[in-house]
């Protein structure tokens, strides 16, 4: 017999209606569903259980919704979808640069969000509850195999000669698919890189990347430009 994976959401709202109406909804349709008030009964559930996807409020009392999204990409990989009452274009854009996977504003409808998040756990890097240590140190895209570990980077089973720094750029990119990362958080995360906002170090990397992954590195299909803010990651290589 079939075991089907029945997806665990963990919702993280300072409102109990709202809480409440999700939980009941979600369940209703399959899934089993925590809940938490704040950051700090958030992380005491994250302690003890391994949710598959994270509906995240941004204003939160005391640590809000993208210092949470930072703290729980660090140790996590489950997507999250963050809701905000604001919806503003800025807190969008902020909110996917520091991790957030999908972003929908208040007021919602419900279906809406199930519809969402059901996409999130499509995704191939959606799970983390049954990883093992050696699927975590390794990332599939196309028809590349990424082991971190090692440092190497495999296509159809054949090395493919990466410098150092174009390994860690793509160590970058793959650990953090579907989301736009602008030049100045490539900058943060690419350890030792020297800031200079007049440098094209990042653009010239992500070219010289492109040519060794790309079919064609002047249609890029896995590192994406998206104009005025940066680059996305698509490990799936579907044409725009």
């Amino acid at each position: 017999m079939t075991n089907t994976h029945i997806p665990h959401v963990i919702v993280v709202d300072d409102d109990p209606d709202l809480r409440e109406l999700l939980s009941t909804y979600l369940q209703s349709n399959g899934m089993t569903v925590s809940t938490a008030e704040d950051a700090a009964s958030m992380h005491a559930a994250l302690a003890t259980q391994q949710p598959d996807v994270m509906v995240l409020d941004l204003m939160l009392p005391g640590e809000d919704g993208l210092s949470i999204t930072r703290h729980v990409k660090a140790s996590h990989t489950f997507p999250i979808l963050m809701l905000s009452a604001r919806g503003e274009e800025l807190d969008r854009i902020i909110g996917l640069e520091v991790g957030v996977d999908d972003y929908m504003a208040k007021p919602f409808n419900p279906r809406e969000l199930l519809a969402r998040l059901r996409a999130l756990l499509r995704r191939p890097v959606a799970h983390n509850a049954t990883s093992t240590p050696s699927s975590q140190n390794t990332q599939a895209f196309g028809p590349y195999m990424l082991d971190l570990a090692s440092r190497t980077l495999k296509r159809d089973g054949h090395d493919i000669d990466l410098t150092t720094a174009e390994f860690e750029l793509l160590e970058v990119f793959v650990t953090r698919p579907n989301r736009v990362l602008s030049r100045d958080s490539l900058v943060d995360l690419l350890k030792g890189f020297d800031r200079n906002p007049f440098d094209r170090s990042i653009d010239n990397r992500v070219t010289r990347l492109r040519k060794k992954i790309e079919p064609e590195s002047t249609s890029p299909r896995y590192i994406r430009t998206v104009r005025g803010e940066g680059y996305l990651f698509n490990p799936n290589g579907e044409t725009a």
